[in-house]
């Protein structure tokens, strides 16, 4: 392998997509480091090597994906880079299409190609770095990816096309990765997967979620511990145990529901019915009566009648979530729902999707308001302006909502977790002054 020091390369990642993704980028970034390249991270300053870091989840994203690639690919042509290398979920699905189509792209990666890309940059794959990991999001939190791939069968999903099946990552692997972040300055871990709560089948043979959780509660620096991507059916109620019991882990869960109709919930796949799904959103507020439940719905899947899409309406007026976030279908090719008609015209799935996000406007500006007067935790994310923006334990990073603080009545540092009173609410933030002494 060549000096590193002796070359001028410099490396720009480029990420689109999820947390996931990120995750991703962030090793190739750790990888690269340790062999002595200057690397940066969806950086405008000049590189002469890039790697994009695709996404192929639906329309839009692989949409952003192939302009991205064709950028660079342009600037290639032009001279202002040297090389360019494409992985993610878009080059695992489509390489053969993307090579034909974009030769200026020197290579194509899979999702679980690094130790090829880095060959293919003349590094080495050092095993040493398994538990380390620099980090591009702020220094005060991390993402912890604890699986990689899907066994689900969800009609609708392409990712296991992409991700492969489910593989647990053993919680001792884990632990001291979280342990490499708190010595750090990391203070919140948030879990991510493409399903959480079948952690540990393959390992163990038994769900491990809770386990988990106990183990990287135990680790010192860490403050807060928040669940993302977890799967309603067989859903390991344990971990609500844990939840209620560890003050360190967060009374927050990310939990897809995707439909409220029983007849689209069937035609989806999704193993589980309405009803099932209501005794499970009990079970959690009983147990953790304090807990925020972030989930998102799909709107327009094939065959969704006007009817069917009032009783996913209808289910969330019912349950009143925290959190909720709208997805209109995609038409992806080789997943199980590809073989039925797409024959929910773009305006109607729009149309539906403002519709249901409206419901929850109203729905989350009332629970905001019943926050009002009391004290919360909250975690000092950035300085914008005149306040100060942080979160509290029921919200996570660029989706929920945000807390924002006179920036003139403290100084406050980034990492910082104070205490704050509520003030005022509006449909998806909180006004609240400095809690002193």
């Amino acid at each position: 392998m060549k000096t590193r020091t002796l070359r001028p390369d410099k490396v720009n990642v480029i990420t689109l997509g999820c947390s996931k993704n990120l995750v991703d980028s962030e090793n190739i970034i750790t990888q690269l480091k340790a062999n002595d390249y200057d690397v940066q991270h969806d950086s405008n300053q000049e590189a002469n090597i890039v790697i994009v870091n695709t996404c192929g989840f639906i329309d839009l994203a692989k949409e952003e994906s192939v302009n991205t690639i064709l950028d660079y690919a342009d600037r290639k042509s032009r001279g202002e880079i040297e090389r360019l290398y494409v992985t993610g979920c878009l080059s695992q699905r489509y390489k053969d299409n993307l090579e034909a189509e974009i030769p200026e792209v020197d290579d194509f990666f899979g999702t679980m190609e690094l130790p090829g890309l880095l060959a293919r940059l003349e590094a080495d794959y050092k095993h040493d770095l398994i538990g380390e990991r620099f980090i591009t999001t702020p220094e005060h939190y991390a993402y912890l990816k604890i699986s990689e791939g899907c066994n689900r069968t969800c009609s609708f999903c392409a990712i296991p096309l992409m991700r492969g099946d489910h593989i647990s990552r053993p919680i001792e692997e884990l632990v001291r990765q979280a342990e490499h972040f708190a010595r750090n300055g990391v203070k919140e871990l948030m879990l991510i997967a493409q399903e959480l709560t079948y952690y540990g089948l393959d390992l163990y043979k038994t769900r491990k979620l809770g386990d988990l959780l106990e183990a990287l509660a135990a680790v010192e620096g860490i403050r807060w511990i928040r669940l993302h991507y977890a799967y309603p059916s067989k859903f390991p109620r344990e971990v609500f145990d844990v939840m209620r019991a560890q003050p360190k882990v967060c009374n927050y869960l990310d939990i897809p529901l995707q439909h409220g109709s029983d007849a689209v919930l069937q035609r989806m796949r999704r193993q589980i019915t309405r009803q099932e799904t209501t005794d499970l959103i009990a079970y959690a507020r009983k147990a953790v009566p304090d807990i925020a439940i972030r989930t998102t719905f799909l709107v327009g899947y094939p065959g969704e009648t006007e009817a069917e899409f009032e009783e996913m309406c209808d289910f969330v007026r019912e349950m009143r979530f925290e959190r909720l976030g709208v997805f209109q279908y995609s038409h992806e090719e080789d997943t199980r729902a590809y073989d039925a008609e797409d024959d929910v015209p773009a305006e109607v799935k729009a149309d539906r999707a403002a519709r249901l996000m409206e419901i929850q406007r109203e729905i989350s500006l009332q629970l905001n308001e019943q926050r009002i007067g009391r004290e919360v935790t909250v975690l000092i994310d950035r300085k914008d302006g005149d306040h100060y923006v942080g979160r509290t334990e029921y919200d996570s990073p660029d989706v929920d909502n945000e807390v924002h603080l006179d920036a003139n009545s403290a100084y406050l540092r980034t990492g910082d977790m104070v205490t704050a009173r509520v003030t005022d609410a509006t449909e998806y933030d909180l006004i609240a002054e400095l809690v002193v002494g």
